[in-house]
């Protein structure tokens, strides 16, 4: 069969990737044609637009990059059409992938979505454009279930493919010795895979590191950017940037500083005790904290609804306050060990590995049917 799939971030690409590895098993011949990025390629396929040209973040954002979004919309739904798929998997990003679903729909395909528009935490109408134009929707968050539920729609519930991605792994011995790195404990510095991200909170990372000459500072470099873009926000200083091995990296981190994402949950996964950081545009934040309908943006502290890690946001996203929040994790046993307890629970909350093996068997036993 053909699948056609959308993914416009480094989560999705990952995601997708391993979706794609997993349909192949259970359809030996399948064809894939999609937005994405190199995971995805390297399961074989057609790469049609790369995510690291569609990533836009917040509401201003969006609207200064309405143009090329708008391009970038008229050309998948020109290629699905002209491809002619037997199924269109849409991967997270709703702002785009809704409108997809709903071209696709309209014009006859199958519509499949994989990790659901988060759509509990604002704009809950958006529901029933949901039910509308998506076929199968596979949810990767325990209580998204009860949610849908309530809107009277049926949804499959898959575990999460992080879950996937963490289980899979197997670290590099030789990782400390290859990076040029010392015995010194590490603090992983995770700034996102977005332009806007990055430079937002990049710079109060860094700031944060010479108060800690004890430890050594790494970053994990997103695969969309290269060292030289990391180094206008360097400005000389020796913190080496490690790209494609995030996981290595959290595997033998002390603690972490996370962007607001998917990283938040994968760094619970590998137990390093983090704080989560989030800085957006004035206006967007604005406009968010009248629609945003949740207590948390971190995903660990939704799942638990609890404040399992703390959360700095715009203003307390600053030098003073990451240090602070950086110092309890790594010298305060009692508060340490109080996070690492609660991500056992979130371990035990979250479920087994899978999730990526029974949404392929999901899609494939629906489109055989």
């Amino acid at each position: 069969m053909k699948y056609y799939l959308v993914a416009g971030e480094a989560s999705g690409d990952l995601h997708g990737a391993n979706l794609m590895k997993a349909l192949k098993e259970r359809d030996p011949q399948a064809e894939f044609r999609f937005f994405g990025g190199d995971l995805m390629a390297a399961q074989g396929g057609t790469l049609v637009k790369h995510y690291a040209d569609m990533a836009f973040m917040g509401f201003v954002e969006v609207v200064l990059n309405l143009r090329t979004i708008l391009q970038n919309m008229k050309q998948c739904k020109a290629d699905i059409s002209a491809w002619q798929p037997d199924v269109v998997v849409l991967i997270d990003f709703p702002g785009f992938n809704l409108k997809i679903a709903e071209y696709a729909k309209g014009q006859g395909f199958k519509t499949c979505y994989y990790i659901s528009p988060k759509v509990w935490a604002w704009n809950q109408k958006r529901v029933l454009k949901i039910k509308r134009v998506v076929d199968h929707l596979f949810c990767i968050l325990p209580f998204e279930v009860e949610f849908y539920k309530g809107w009277g729609m049926d949804v499959d519930y898959v575990g999460n493919p992080l879950l996937d991605a963490v289980s899979a792994f197997k670290a590099d011995p030789r990782f400390l010795a290859k990076h040029d790195l010392t015995d010194r404990s590490i603090v992983a510095l995770l700034p996102g895979s977005r332009k806007q991200e990055i430079s937002r909170l990049l710079p109060d990372m860094i700031a944060v590191s010479h108060k800690f000459p004890q430890y050594q500072f790494v970053i994990a470099g997103a695969p969309s950017f290269d060292a030289a873009y990391y180094d206008q926000y360097l400005q000389g200083q020796q913190i080496p940037i490690i790209f494609n091995g995030t996981y290595d990296l959290l595997s033998n981190a002390e603690a972490a500083v996370v962007a607001s994402g998917t990283a938040m949950l994968e760094t619970a996964l590998f137990n390093v005790p983090q704080v989560v950081v989030y800085k957006g545009g004035a206006i967007t934040i604005g406009i968010a904290r009248m629609l945003i309908k949740i207590k948390y943006i971190s995903l660990v502290n939704l799942i638990m609804d609890a404040p399992v890690v703390k959360e700095l946001i715009q203003q307390d996203c600053n030098p003073e306050m990451i240090s602070a929040e950086l110092e309890r994790l790594l010298h305060d046993f009692d508060y340490r060990t109080a996070m690492l307890n609660n991500y056992d629970a979130l371990d035990l909350r979250m479920g087994e590995p899978g999730a990526s093996a029974k949404t392929a068997g999901l899609i494939v036993s629906y489109l055989n049917k």
